[in-house]
């Protein structure tokens, strides 16, 4: 699967990864042209399936996206990002109410562009300016019709901040704003032991999350403790209850990461065009 490189360091095509440059004069400009024509992939958090199939279908008919998969879990988002590497995740607001996950993914993987997917719910100036200083760049309703979606999700990846018209008032609210409760939500794990409390949430022993994240056993307890004595839980279902009661953990299926598989025409279309002699 031809995945970019978030590093943005330059593939054995010779393309650079996200968010590099690659002009010798003016990189700014030539990095902005690269980002406005080069084929996206796409990737969605959100845990209904007749939602997740959807955006499939309309990134798939679109000319210059591509899908790289979906998840339906916040363990299962991490890994999608970590395996298919996508250039842009779109993430249903209702699936990171205190945006855990989405500071997770930002810090994470630097170049990556997180699109929230506001519902009527979450369509408040609170909200909005929280998922903004956890790192999101985009901000959609999750009703957009399908082609005011994918010029979003193009826009927002080529300037790096995009909120949609239908949002953006709700920005202007006085008190409101990404400055709005000091900076970002507080996330008081690392990216792994966020990893291990989810899994442990879904029942796993310590074997059982050490074989699925490549660890030793031992590295999970270690983990575990760390957990136990950064949550000040007295036990892993202690640690497991707090979370879900301040927003670290929410309830979802208990579904893998699922990376698209790209098809020969796909990698033909991604491959870069060749430069014309100047």
């Amino acid at each position: 699967m031809a995945h970019t490189d978030h590093s943005g360091n330059a593939g054995p095509s010779g393309n650079t990864g996200h968010g590099g440059h690659t002009g010798h004069n003016g990189p700014g400009i030539a990095r902005t042209v690269e980002r406005g024509t080069r084929t996206l992939s796409v990737a969605a958090v959100d845990p209904v399936p007749i939602f997740r199939e959807g955006l499939h279908t309309v990134i798939d008919h679109t000319p210059g996206l591509r899908w790289a998969g979906h998840a339906a879990s916040h363990h299962a988002a991490i890994q999608l990002c970590e395996q298919a590497r996508p250039d842009v995740v779109l993430l249903d607001a209702a699936f990171d109410p205190r945006c855990h996950l989405t500071t997770m993914l930002t810090e994470s993987h630097p170049a990556l562009v997180v699109v929230v997917l506001v519902g009527p719910e979450q369509r408040t100036p609170l909200h909005l300016a929280t998922a903004l200083a956890a790192g999101a760049h985009g901000l959609l309703p999750r009703a957009a019709e399908p082609r005011r979606l994918t010029d979003g999700i193009r826009r927002t990846y080529v300037e790096r901040g995009h909120t949609d018209p239908a949002l953006a008032p709700l920005l202007d609210t006085p008190g409101t704003g990404p400055g709005v409760g000091g900076g970002p939500p507080q996330t008081p794990l690392s990216r792994r032991e966020y990893q291990v409390l989810h899994l442990i949430a879904e029942g796993m022993e310590n074997s059982a999350v050490a074989e699925s994240l490549f660890l030793s056993v031992e590295t999970v307890r270690t983990h575990v403790k760390s957990i136990l004595r950064k949550m000040s839980a007295h036990d892993r279902t202690h640690a497991v209850t707090k979370a879900f009661r301040e927003g670290l953990l929410v309830l979802g299926p208990e579904e893998p990461a699922h990376p698209a598989r790209s098809t020969p025409e796909q990698q033909a279309r991604e491959q870069p065009p060749h430069p014309q002699p100047s």
